[in-house]
Formats: structure tokens, sequence, C-alpha cells
């Protein structure tokens, strides 16, 4: 490999010639199995209206072994033929044994693939880095990309740091988080229509009218090749987990995983396979709708707070339903509330901050066991796409909540003691010790005195110290409070 730099000062790569012909990759139509050029990218079969796939040779590549730093580009002979390599430091990212998380769900194994931690903070990053790569071998001077948020917030810095114009078609209802980088890292932006499926399609004509390269990833094949070497580090960095959690928008990324690890299997690399699950929310879950077979209302609204899984028409959902189907998975969807309690459950109890989409395969995990689909002794890989930083919700919930914060110190430490005591009775000085010492311990005693007045708790004697009992009626006061909480937010 030649090592050189170009014109504004930044690492790139050129491959000798002789190192794409070795590339055994061809684009192939998934219904009619007709071949086509591998560039430039097209999504779709002239011919039968297919989506088109990049598939390998898979016996002329069984003998390559990954090889240098554990980042994306580890997976380089596993990817289309690429002379340009765009990078700032993705993939590599760590899969978190989620410990306290599994005994609080009573699981014996749960893995978080943190994609937060890539350059912009989500998994597409990934995506960006062979888009743009893709791109810059092209010779293309602007790319235009569709999208709700994490895409566009990659391919503006990817571009930015490569030279290239960006384009980004965002629809009406977008995260402010999301935006900002896109705004930061200069893109040009267009807003078209109240949802994503609305900004895809003025993408892909504005691609057909000013020939620019077309990195929306439903219209792009090469999003699905980035996104499966997420598959590729887990079964590095674990092996093959009994069961995969994915959430769903357009159905992309849950198939993109599983091609991962279906062409590691098929490489001889592993010897079984997870079963996938997908995850949609309950306001927008059209291929969960057609994964049981229900049939879809016409005059339904769309509604989520997950803005990043908000798709009407998924123009992926075949390809969704082929790994769920193929892996003898399954579909669920869950709730806005259940994403948003686990998202603070993960928080707290893994120090992950997650945008609510990512949020979603935790809210299904509970549900996947109720259903006794999942027995809470087999592992589980869910896979988190984004920060919390990025969504307008979390936002909002963290300003609201700094504002109110000093007035509602009363009710939080009369709340804390509640919830302290739900648990197991106790005493005025290990309620202190459990508080965290965080208020005069004077102060403990007026809060049970008061919480006695009002019939929430009871005391009693005990070894010659003075316990303390929650009441049926401090219970309900504290699912109340809960529950106001959740409206509020």
């Amino acid at each position: 490999m030649d090592w050189n730099k170009n014109n504004n000062g930044n690492t790139k790569i050129t491959l000798p010639p002789t190192f794409l012909q070795k590339k055994m990759t061809f684009l192939q139509c998934l219904r009619c199995n007709r071949k086509f050029e591998l560039y430039p990218p097209k999504h779709q079969c002239p011919e039968c209206g297919g989506l088109l796939e990049y598939e390998l040779d898979y016996d002329k590549l069984k003998e390559v072994k990954f090889q240098g730093n554990f980042t994306f580009w580890r997976y380089k002979d596993a990817l289309p033929p690429i002379r340009n390599f765009a990078t700032l430091g993705e993939g590599g990212t760590p899969l978190h044994k989620a410990k306290r998380l599994a005994k609080n769900l009573n699981f014996q194994t749960i893995f978080l693939k943190d994609e937060t931690r890539n350059p912009t903070n989500s998994f597409r990053d990934r995506t960006a880095a062979l888009l743009v790569s893709n791109a810059l071998d092209l010779k293309y001077k602007a790319v235009v990309c569709g999208t709700n948020g994490n895409l566009g917030a990659s391919l503006a810095a990817y571009c930015a740091k490569y030279g290239l114009i960006c384009h980004i078609v965002i629809p009406k209802t977008v995260d402010m988080g999301k935006l900002a980088q896109m705004i930061i890292y200069d893109a040009v932006i267009e807003e078209s229509g109240e949802i994503v499926d609305e900004a895809i399609e003025r993408a892909e004509k504005l691609a057909k009218e000013t020939g620019w390269y077309q990195a929306t990833p439903e219209l792009n094949p090469l999003t699905i090749e980035a996104q499966k070497t997420i598959a590729y580090e887990v079964a590095e960095q674990y092996g093959v987990p009994d069961w995969f959690i994915v959430s769903m928008g357009s159905g992309g990324t849950i198939y993109s995983v599983w091609k991962g690890f279906k062409e590691l299997h098929q490489l001889g690399k592993i010897n079984s396979l997870p079963k996938m699950v997908g995850v949609q929310a309950e306001g927008c879950s059209p291929i969960v709708q057609a994964y049981n077979k229900e049939e879809k209302k016409k005059a339904e609204k769309f509604s989520t707070r997950a803005l990043a899984i908000l798709v009407k028409n998924p123009l992926q959902i075949d390809l969704a339903l082929k790994a769920i189907k193929e892996s003898k998975g399954n579909a669920i969807h869950v709730s806005d509330r259940e994403i948003f309690q686990a998202e603070q459950e993960i928080a707290k109890l893994e120090g992950i901050f997650a945008e609510p989409a990512s949020s979603a395969t935790i809210a299904a995990l509970e549900k996947l066991k109720e259903t006794r689909i999942l027995s809470g002794k087999e592992s589980v890989v869910c896979l988190i796409t984004g920060s919390g930083l990025k969504t307008t919700d979390i936002l909002q919930t963290i300003t609201k909540k700094r504002r109110t914060l000093i007035s509602n110190v009363e009710l939080t430490t009369k709340e804390k003691i509640l919830g302290i005591l739900e648990k197991e009775d106790s005493y005025g000085y290990e309620i202190w010790k459990k508080l965290g010492k965080i208020v005069k311990r004077a102060a403990v005693y007026q809060h049970l005195n008061e919480l006695s007045r009002k019939g929430l708790v009871i005391s009693y004697k005990r070894n010659g110290k003075n316990y303390f009992k929650i009441t049926e009626r401090g219970r309900k006061v504290l699912d109340a409070i809960e529950e106001v909480k959740m409206l509020l937010i």
C-alpha cells in the first residue's frame, strides 16, 4: 500500500490496481438474480424492480484474515473495492457486558454494542466512511442524502473533512441535536415533508436532476455493506449470541447485521447464527405489522418520540422480514413510555446515554421475556445505535428537570425515602446513609414524621430501634408520582 497526502492534508490510501482485481464482489438482484456493474451503486433492479445487494465470492475469500487495528477498515477485504479510505476513526466500538442491567431484568447475559462511541456518536459513521470513500473514488464533488438525522450528521462531518459538498434533505420533524451537527459541519440543508419518507423522495429526485452522489441509506446498497461490520466486530469480541436485537425504521439495519453474521458463517469463521429481533415503536410499526400479518389501517397516524425509527413506508421492509424469518427470530413493538423507561434504565445501570430508538431494544427485552420468547438464560446483544445527546425529547427533559430541580428537592427526598422503604423496612440512620448523606440526619427524621402524619409510612419498634414501613397508601402515592413524571415529560 502507498500512503500519501491529498490537497487538504488528509491521509488517504491508494491501492494498486491488482488489489481491485482480487476483490471478488458483484452487485446482484435479490429477486431475479441478475448481476450488474459494481459502481455507481444502485439500489433497484431495472428489470424486475427487486432490491440489489453486493455479494461476495465466498470460495475465493475463505482464506482472508482480518488484520490491522480494530476499526471499521479492518474488514476492508469483505467490502466492495475501495481506493480512497475516508476515515474519522469509526468502528471498533465497545461491546459492554451489562451485568447490572441483566440482574435487574433477570437475564444471565446481556451485551450492549455501543455505537455511540463512533466519531459523530452513531452507527451511521460506518456508512458515511464507506459512502464518502466511494464518492471520492468516483470523482464526485457533491453528495445528497434524505435522512431523519444520524446519517445526515455523519455525512456532513466526513464530507467536511474530505472537501465534498454535502446536501442534506430532512423532514420537518428532526432531532435538534442531529440538526445542530449538520449545521456546524456546514452541510447544505433543505426541509421537505413531515417525515423522512418524503425527504427520501426529494433526495432521489435531486440526485437524478443534478448528478450528485446518492448517499441516502435506503437508496445505496453500500449502506448494508458498511453496517454489516457491526456483526463482524461482535463475532470477534464475543462470538455469536443466541439473540441479537435491533430497532427498525426502514429495515436496513437489522438486515445489515444479519448479513454480516451470514457472511462470517459462509466464510467458515463462525459455527452458528443468532436469532434476530426487530423492534419498532408502537405508534409506527409497519414492519412488525407485516411480520404479524396485521392489516394496515389507512387512516392511522404514525407517531413516536423515537424519531430515528419514524418511517411510514419502509423501503427495506422485505430485507427486514427476510432477516427475521431466515434467522427464526421475531418482531415486536414497544410503547414510547416503555422506551423512555428503558432509556433511563440503561443510563442509571450501565452509564450509557442512548437515544430512544436504541433504548427500544432494551424495552423489548422485558416484553420478550413476558411472552416467553426469551427465557432469560440465552445470551443477548442489543444494538445501541446513537447517543441520547442528539435527541430533542431528552434535551427538553433535562432542561425542564434543571429548572424544577431546586423547587422539587423536598418532594424528591420524600419520594426517595418511600422508594427505600418500598424495598425493605428501615430506621432513620440507615435511611440517611442510603440517601447518600445528602441531607442532614435531622431533616430525614422530619420527612419521616411528615410521611407518618399523612399515613404514607408507619413506625414500629424492633431491636430497640424505631423502624419505618411503607403503607399501601404510600405505595399508591409512589406509583402516582411516577405516573405524573411520565405525563410531564
